[in-house]
């Protein structure tokens, strides 16, 4: 039997759609256990806390962090919405990059060395679906055939592999708590495991399933629905002790700075911040803040630092401050870190409608007491003759931040770590304090990549060209990416001893235009443009 025509013919709709919306997501599998669990073994002592942000919609990461160093390029693109030079925040130790005028907060946070920016964070194949691209960002996988894709989150992922046998095996002694809790009325993909959602889906922490087990009463003697009812017991029965945990934890704890008002990021972050302090062991903690799909009505158009996207940024920033404020008063931020994402950029250019269209790579920001304060990577290439079409191309691939935070934060190794990202990625220098015991980085900053030679002569090209650069060792990953910021040409990915080298390029079937090159090695990255020219 199908579970839609279980839950419609056997449970009464008023019971079941409270449990089932706000509480698990889940696929109703054979399997009882998470295969990904027993193969990695027992998880790490660990009481760290991450919260992640999502930026809805799509946020314009180019009005957040500004590109100071490429400001007449910047201005040329977006004349109807840039922010004005001489009102961009500065930054304590740069001079190429600064924040939207509404971010004081947050201003002030990264002078105090509780933030990092990570710049041009994308992948290789942007989708601009707001749905897909939301669903590869939560789960981590790129994939376009549908057969080929997981449906599991990457928070998903790491939790299972930290607590198998979950749910079955939980509340215990050694985690007596939720092992995420999304601040949603839908859970999202990000915790999804294999079977089970590994998080409740939550609200109002004082007004969460007070009901009874509604399928306890209904006999297992009917043997199609069968494994449908035992799995809706298990849930339901999870829920309920789950519920009473959390409705515990928020009632003994109260929030010690003050938050914002008319500020729905705020008010979730201080649901997490009395949860935190409550005593919950919780791990992973999910808000969402909406409004970013700023297609027209992004600036006000007599004060370009005035609108609806400056609202967002306003309350994004202010919002986290209060949450940090929280946590240091509450003598809490060792323990938690948090990280901002949105499903992608905007456009570099503007359109008429004082708006930007769905784009590829963006900034995202690191918080808390632990996260190496400066800005990774360089400002984002920006072509003087800028085409409606030009997107950003991505310095770092968002997964790479994923798996540093699992490495770095939640003490994550390998083999464990490729498991969880079905890969292997490079690891960014995102947070510092050695909390993992792991050696710290040098280079904060991405700055030993000016070292590095990257160039392509003759330039502009047509048939012939030849590619020059250098590595300090290591596997060296080179791509060739379009202006929609796709990757067309992986030009080299393997392993190099340290020194210079040269790849020549023949007749690359490439048509003509703008092409960015990136090349990876190890935590360090460089991105250079190039023009094709027609034969």
């Amino acid at each position: 039997m199908k579970r839609r025509k279980f839950l419609g013919t056997t449970v009464p709709a008023a019971v079941a759609m409270p449990a089932l919306l706000n509480g698990f997501s889940f696929l109703a599998h054979s399997k009882s256990e998470s295969e990904l669990g027993w193969l990695l073994g027992q998880g790490t002592d660990t009481d760290h806390v991450f919260v992640l942000i999502q930026l809805s919609g799509g946020n314009d990461g180019l009005n957040m962090v500004i590109p100071l160093d490429l400001y007449a390029n910047y201005y040329n693109a977006r004349t109807n919405v840039a922010i004005p030079q001489s009102q961009v925040l500065r930054l304590d130790g740069t001079d190429k990059s600064g924040l939207h005028p509404a971010m004081t907060a947050l201003q002030n946070m990264y002078n105090e060395g509780k933030v990092s920016v990570v710049q041009s964070v994308g992948y290789d194949n942007p989708n601009f679906s707001h749905f897909r691209s939301t669903d590869i960002w939560n789960t981590g996988d790129t994939r376009t055939n549908r057969r080929d894709r997981v449906h599991t989150g990457w928070m998903g992922r790491y939790l299972e592999s930290e607590f198998p046998g979950y749910p079955d095996a939980y509340p215990n002694a050694d985690m007596p708590d939720p092992l995420a809790i999304q601040i949603s009325n839908v859970p999202t993909l990000t915790v999804q495991g294999e079977i089970y959602s590994m998080g409740l889906s939550i609200t109002n922490p004082e007004k969460i399933y007070t009901f009874a087990n509604p399928f306890s009463d209904y006999p297992l003697n009917s043997v199609p629905a069968n494994k449908e009812l035992k799995f809706l017991r298990v849930i339901s029965e999870k829920t309920k002790i789950y519920s009473d945990l959390i409705r515990a934890a928020y009632q003994r704890a109260s929030t010690m700075a003050t938050y914002p008002t008319n500020n729905s990021l705020a008010d979730q972050l201080k649901i997490v911040a009395r949860l935190i302090k409550g005593g919950l062991k919780t791990r992973v903690y999910t808000v969402t803040i909406g409004g970013f799909d700023t297609h027209k009505k992004q600036v006000n158009p007599s004060d370009t630092t005035t609108g609806s996207h400056a609202k967002l940024m306003r309350d994004l920033s202010e919002g986290i401050n209060a949450f940090q404020n929280d946590l240091e008063l509450m003598q809490l931020d060792d323990r938690v870190m948090g990280m901002t994402f949105s499903e992608f950029g905007r456009r570099i250019k503007s359109n008429a409608s004082l708006g930007t269209d769905h784009g590829a790579a963006a900034p995202l920001i690191m918080f808390g007491k632990h996260s190496k304060k400066g800005i990774l990577g360089k400002s984002p290439d920006i072509p003087s003759d800028i085409q409606v079409v030009n997107n950003i191309p991505f310095q770092y691939d968002f997964r790479s931040v994923y798996a540093s935070v699992l490495e770095q934060w939640f003490c994550v190794k390998q083999p464990a770590l490729q498991q969880i990202m079905l890969q292997n990625y490079q690891s960014l220098p995102l947070i510092e304090g050695g909390p993992c015991g792991l050696p710290e980085t040098p280079d904060d900053n991405n700055n030993a990549a000016d070292k590095l030679i990257l160039k392509m002569w003759p330039s502009p090209y047509s048939v012939a060209a030849t590619l020059q650069f250098s590595t300090e060792g290591g596997n060296t990953l080179i791509q060739q990416i379009d202006a929609l910021g796709r990757v067309v040409k992986v030009l080299t990915n393997r392993d190099y001893a340290a020194g210079t080298y040269n790849i020549d390029i023949y007749n690359d079937g490439l048509s003509s235009g703008a092409y960015f090159i990136r090349l990876q090695n190890k935590s360090l990255q460089k991105v250079i443009t190039v023009i094709k020219m027609p034969q």
